[in-house]
């Protein structure tokens, strides 16, 4: 059935291929060079989708594939097609168009080569006119998924809120953290811009930092070549971590329960050599001038199919007499389904949204697909005198850009209302 299903699949894609087509044939129909070397580039570059797809097909037969190159086919398959289905558009007009000017204008021959408009001085068929169309337009989203990559996946921005606590002691009035989320290493393709992302969180000054998960995308050993980059994340107070959904190796076949487990042991120590401590279902008191708050750190625990790992009654023990309560929990849902209504924890700080990687951002505006999955996606929220902070993620995954939400290093400022 599977097979069957990519077979449909191939057949489609190939089907929008000889559509898109058109267009190019039409542009360049009295031009028959033009049109041999465009047919030979438009078809030699898709024929290397379609080898990469065949390649796909055999996996379940034993064919083994590098997980970077499936990335980076699955990138060429949503730029390239969503280019030509939205450039496709305008074909689908004219063929409308021609259908319908058949039904009222029987007499006339097929292609209305008579019927012409007036563009920029130059005589051209209304065909040719909508063709050029499709191809504009087939450019503007292929050169946006190009800047994001460009431009957007390490265009890193500090985002800074304050939070207002009752019961903050006085020795922690202003206290800044730093917040880190969704590394994933294992995306990474420039490792220079990276350290310029780790120097500017440094330079904010934080007096703690926080990571939120996700430092590598499948296994442990993504984040090696960049122990050195990261390990320079320090702060007064220290730096905490916990873990996130892809820390865990759940997203790759193992050739051994053993080989996972020591996927996992290789996971503890990364963060030891990274010098953060690494909160599992636990917690440490942040203590200045004899005043102490709580830092808790749970296991992954995120609603629908995500792993539940985390356990929060755990986590809090020996907490009930701190005066605040900051906990670091990887997934956001988890502050509705567990965190608000099971604990008096003050602030949750989150990521795992991405914020999709795609939106727009304007002053107080906001919008990405990622809230059609997770109601709090992005940003400060509040209710009943509890927060949550869900971080936009430091890296990316999948595509290996942002386009309008932006990567994110996360100041927020602690304040006694």
């Amino acid at each position: 059935m599977k097979f069957f299903l990519i077979c449909l699949f191939v057949v489609l894609l190939l089907a929008v291929d000889i559509y898109f087509f058109q267009a190019l044939k039409s542009i360049f129909k009295t031009k028959k060079k033009a049109i041999k070397w465009s047919k030979s580039i438009y078809w030699g570059v898709n024929s290397a989708g379609y080898f990469m797809l065949m390649a796909l097909m055999l996996i379940p037969f034993g064919f083994s594939v590098s997980r970077d190159l499936v990335r980076l086919f699955g990138n060429f398959l949503i730029a390239t097609y969503m280019s030509k289905l939205t450039g496709s558009i305008f074909l689908l007009l004219d063929d409308a168009r021609r259908r319908v000017l058949k039904l009222f204008r029987k007499k006339e021959k097929k292609g209305e080569s008579a019927v012409v408009e007036k563009v920029a001085g130059n005589k051209i068929s209304r065909s040719e006119f909508l063709s050029k169309a499709a191809l504009a337009t087939a450019a503007i989203p292929f050169s946006t998924y190009g800047f994001g990559i460009v431009s957007g996946a390490h265009d890193y921005r500090v985002r800074k809120a304050q939070v207002f606590l009752p019961n903050l002691p006085r020795k922690f009035d202003g206290l800044r953290i730093a917040q880190l989320s969704d590394i994933h290493t294992g995306s990474f393709f420039n490792k220079t811009a990276v350290r310029g992302g780790v120097d500017l969180l440094l330079s904010q000054k934080p007096d703690v930092v926080f990571f939120t998960g996700d430092l590598v995308n499948e296994e442990t050993k993504e984040v090696r070549d960049y122990i050195d980059v990261f390990s320079k994340v320090k702060a007064p107070l220290g730096v905490y971590s916990t873990l996130g959904n892809h820390d865990y190796g759940d997203y790759k076949r193992w050739s051994s329960p053993r080989a996972k487990r020591r996927n996992m042991e290789d996971m503890y120590e990364a963060h030891r050599s990274l010098g953060w401590d690494l909160l599992r279902d636990e917690n440490r008191l942040l203590t200045v001038g004899g005043e102490s708050i709580s830092v808790i750190g749970v296991e992954n625990w995120g609603t629908g199919r995500f792993p539940k790992y985390g356990h929060l009654s755990k986590a809090l023990e020996g907490t009930s007499e701190v005066p605040v309560k900051l906990l670091l929990s990887h997934d956001p849902s988890h502050w509705d389904a567990q965190v608000r209504p099971q604990s008096d924890i003050d602030i949750q700080f989150a990521g795992h949204t991405h914020g999709f990687q795609l939106g727009i951002e304007i002053g107080d505006f906001k919008w990405s697909p990622a809230q059609l999955r997770y109601k709090q996606w992005a940003g400060l929220y509040s209710e009943s005198g509890q927060h949550l902070y869900v971080n936009r993620g430091f890296g990316y995954l999948g595509y290996p850009g942002r386009i309008g939400i932006l990567p994110e290093i996360t100041v927020l400022e602690l304040k006694k209302s």
